[in-house]
């Protein structure tokens, strides 16, 4: 498609010259109504610099077009090139779910508790003499051999459910969790996050004639978004908003559309493949070990 469009671009070019006799750049200047090209705010294909961290497969590499958001009416505004290695990858069920489950648990904690003998109301007297009386010896009623006494290995609470996932594990969640929403058509790309008005009207009309739903999160670079935006999803429980650097497996799954800045793309991508290259990864995991001595 790169090349397709740069293609048509120079035989627009070409054209122009043949029939005027003039430069393109002229006729744009005289003329800017009739030249949609000349009043582009964007490019038309935002490439990403590939040879910091050169891809697997090149020719996996995806291609998103890039919303508007200051309007309902949808316009494409150009093209974002992404990853194959973020993007592209193989889409790990299995490790995307490892990644819900250690999300899931690593936040929970058990309050249920039991009491022990030593806490039991009563039993403070031997119930009967050791000896003399043929029955087995006891010290107190309130035993775990007896019925209302102390619970024997149960539940003390508060008791955590924390554990720590390999680190190649949740790099490759987050990479599989990308690629399944871009392959599912529920990765879109806007080129910020300034939107009008602070009416939540506004977003409602945007998802429904966008076909974002039923539940959105907008992901952007900076972690202060801008006023209107956070007014208007303020009321709405099914839209979400949420820096960079904090995106995860459990919440891209949680809803159904994913809405990425360029800027925050430019983010992720920077980071995933930071994460994928690095070679001290053994160190980073050692502190999460449970056999250290």
């Amino acid at each position: 498609m790169l090349n397709l469009l740069n293609k048509t671009k120079s035989i627009l070019v070409l054209s122009l010259r043949s029939i005027t006799g003039r430069a393109a750049e002229d006729v744009a200047k005289e003329t800017p109504a009739q030249t949609p090209m000349a009043t582009a705010a964007a490019p038309l294909i935002l490439t990403q610099d590939f040879k910091t961290y050169e891809p697997m497969n090149r020719a996996a590499a995806r291609q998103v077009w890039i919303e508007n958001i200051d309007d309902v009416t949808e316009r494409k505004l150009g093209l974002i090139e992404l990853h194959p290695d973020v993007f592209a990858t193989q889409p790990r069920v299995d490790v995307i779910q490892e990644n819900i489950e250690w999300q899931r648990k690593y936040r929970y904690v058990s309050f249920a508790n039991t009491k022990v003998r030593s806490e039991v109301r009563g039993g403070g007297r031997k119930p009967w003499p050791q000896k003399g009386l043929g029955r087995a010896r006891h010290g107190s009623i309130r035993s775990p051999l007896f019925r209302g006494g102390g619970i024997v290995h149960g539940p003390r609470s508060p008791t955590t459910h924390f554990y720590m996932l390999p680190f190649y594990k949740r790099v490759m969640g987050l990479t599989a969790a990308l690629s399944v929403k871009l392959a599912q058509d529920d990765l879109h790309v806007i080129d910020n996050v300034d939107i009008p008005t602070q009416e939540a009207q506004f977003m409602k009309d945007l998802i429904k004639q966008r076909n974002w739903g039923p539940s959105v999160l907008i992901v952007d670079r900076e972690d202060m978004f801008p006023e209107n935006i956070c007014c208007a999803t303020e009321q709405l429980g099914y839209v979400n908003l949420m820096p960079s650097y904090g995106l995860n497996t459990y919440s891209m799954l949680k809803h159904d559309t994913l809405v990425l800045t360029v800027d925050a793309v430019k983010h992720i991508e920077e980071r995933l493949l930071y994460q994928l290259h690095r070679t001290d990864a053994h160190l980073k995991e050692a502190k999460f070990k449970l056999d250290q001595v």
